[in-house]
């Protein structure tokens, strides 16, 4: 039988409980694949705490996670792209990759290249696939740019730096405390900056002489919001794709970004980014290459047992993790 960790209500990591779940036939256009390697993401924990959850409050049980790598053990009707016995990733809802064995929809499914790793992929195909889309499309950052990357040494934020300085940019990256300061050197960010013992503000415009950053990658939220903005220079963007301090209060478009220059605001999501299957194969295909060349590290610092999730997910929620945590079933 199946096991997976299943949440009845919303809540604390200890509402995840390891039980059986079982796993139907794969439907049309599905895939069933066992798992090898499985992401954890920060959303997760907005998914099963309440933050935010793609589901109706009263439809528990569910199983979250939405990114993973496995090989598949069979195919429903129509599905022509994939066999039995093929290596595959996927780093996208629906949710479901906190399980030992899943049905996944083949037209998001990704084939994984024989020269990388699961537990590598697994840990950064979410999150390097945000970065692609946050580095080459909500801002196309250039030689040259100036940027703010917050949370530089959690998951996501070594993956923006790494390819950022790979795409010739100056990095500026608060960390939350000073022992994260050389990771996130380590990973290409050339001006750490501990919040809140110091001002990135006031690095930031030190940095770039007064005019301000060309893009601030905003993961933190209501602590942080105001002052990102304070960093951009005229028609900069503000890329707010997290909030892991909690939603940022309403933002007023003539007083916070019209007197501030013309700024842009944004709250990208991956869904919307790689809804079309082309863009979901450019995004994957330019996020393997640059694994495979050595670009991207995966930092993977944390690895538990999938009976252990809750362990995980208290750790990661603690603000005190470095780096990626994978589950491995």
């Amino acid at each position: 039988m199946n096991k997976a960790q299943v949440i009845h209500r919303l809540g604390p990591p200890d509402v995840m409980q390891w039980q059986d779940w079982p796993v139907p036939d794969p439907a049309r256009g599905e895939v069933r694949l066992r798992h090898t390697a499985i992401g954890v993401n920060f959303a997760d924990t907005y998914h099963r705490g309440g933050v935010s959850h793609p589901w109706k409050v009263d439809e528990p049980p569910v199983v979250i996670g939405f990114e993973g790598t496995g090989i598949v053990e069979g195919v429903g009707d129509g599905v022509t792209g994939f066999r039995t016995g093929d290596r595959v990733a996927y780093g996208i809802p629906p949710l479901g990759s906190y399980s030992e064995v899943r049905n996944y929809p083949a037209d998001k499914l990704l084939h994984l290249p024989d020269t990388l790793d699961d537990r590598q992929v697994a840990a950064l195909l979410m999150k390097g696939m945000t970065a692609h889309y946050l580095l080459h499309r909500t801002y196309k950052v250039e030689p040259g740019d100036t940027i703010l990357v917050h949370a530089a040494a959690g998951g996501m934020g070594l993956i923006l730096c790494q390819w950022a300085n790979a795409l010739g940019a100056t990095i500026v990256g608060t960390v939350s405390t000073p022992e994260k300061v050389e990771a996130a050197r380590a990973a290409g960010c050339h001006y750490p900056v501990v919040r809140p013992h110091a001002n990135f503000v006031d690095v930031v415009r030190e940095v770039t002489d007064g005019e301000g950053c060309a893009v601030v990658y905003e993961a933190i939220g209501k602590d942080t919001l105001q002052h990102s903005l304070d960093c951009l220079r005229p028609m900069g963007v503000c890329a707010a794709y997290g909030h892991v301090s909690g939603p940022p209060d309403p933002v007023d478009i003539i007083q916070d970004l019209g007197r501030r220059g013309s700024l842009f605001i944004t709250r990208p999501a991956i869904m919307h980014y790689v809804a079309r299957r082309s863009d979901l194969e450019w995004t994957a295909r330019d996020l393997f290459k640059a694994i495979g060349e050595g670009i991207l590290d995966a930092n993977i610092n944390y690895e538990y047992p999938l009976k252990d999730a809750v362990r995980a997910h208290r750790a990661i929620g603690s603000g005190k993790t470095l780096g990626a945590t994978v589950l491995i079933p």
